[in-house]
């Protein structure tokens, strides 16, 4: 067997092999961004940004029962089963390519109406509804108090009618003496949460991103190395020759 063959065989069923490890991989990075926006979804009104996870988590499944494909083919040298996996994985590289499209086209979009929405829930605050716990859930989590920082709560209903406090989840953590006054801030988290929840965001579609980008550069050396056992079975060799020849 010709170094070449030889090569484009070991790369495919290399990528074969690594379909099921990465399909678990995509999996998971789809259902952790999916997770990590879900926890904060009252805060985000452009439900699109779940776009790349919902490709991502698409293209995990298919990735899962292509995988058996590309090893058959590959060790038989089929022709039909090649063609097919070689669109397998052209379909699968496009589907990565639109996913990592809008996942640069979201990421600049994520904080362009942030401020407003947030601002929106942290006015509903009341203790008791919906808002309140989401709220709540992000100061506690990023460890955060207010929209720009604590003083922010000065503009809500809250602050006036309790007596100029802000919420128990603005306190820090090592905190058990803090009220929520704005007269001790050294007992309370005085950073802004869309500044922590912004950076939060964009650090998940980032690392989603660049997941993308690996594999899909995996995709497009599988395809050449399709190419290449294609016209080399077609052009100089006839009959089935096995890897291990």
């Amino acid at each position: 067997m010709d170094c070449g063959i030889f090569t484009s065989k070991t790369v495919l069923l290399f990528l074969s092999l690594i379909f099921w490890a990465a399909g678990a991989a995509l999996a998971y990075v789809g259902a952790y961004v999916i997770k990590s926006y879900d926890n904060f979804d009252s805060f985000i009104q452009d439900k699109y940004s779940l776009v790349p996870a919902a490709i991502i988590i698409g293209v995990s499944v298919v990735m899962f029962i292509f995988g058996l494909v590309g090893c058959c083919a590959t060790i038989r040298e089929s022709k039909v089963g090649l063609t097919f996996f070689f669109l397998i994985i052209g379909g699968i590289f496009a589907a990565e390519v639109a996913a990592l499209v809008f996942s640069f086209i979201y990421q600049g979009k994520i904080n362009t109406d942030l401020e407003r929405s947030m601002n929106e829930v942290f006015t509903k605050y009341d203790g008791q509804n919906p808002e309140t716990k989401a709220v709540d859930y992000l100061q506690i989590q990023l460890q955060c108090c207010g929209v720009m920082n604590y003083t922010s709560w000065s503009n809500t209903t809250w602050l006036r009618s309790h007596n100029n406090t802000v919420p128990v989840s603005c306190c820090k953590n090592s905190t058990t003496q803090c009220t929520g006054r704005l007269d001790q801030p050294d007992l309370l988290n005085i950073q802004g949460c869309e500044a922590k929840l912004d950076r939060l965001l964009q650090d998940v579609l980032g690392y989603a991103m660049l997941v993308i980008l690996a594999f899909a550069i995996i995709k497009f050396f599988g395809m050449l190395s399709v190419c290449v056992i294609t016209c080399r079975s077609g052009s100089q060799r006839s009959g089935y020759q096995p890897l291990y020849a």
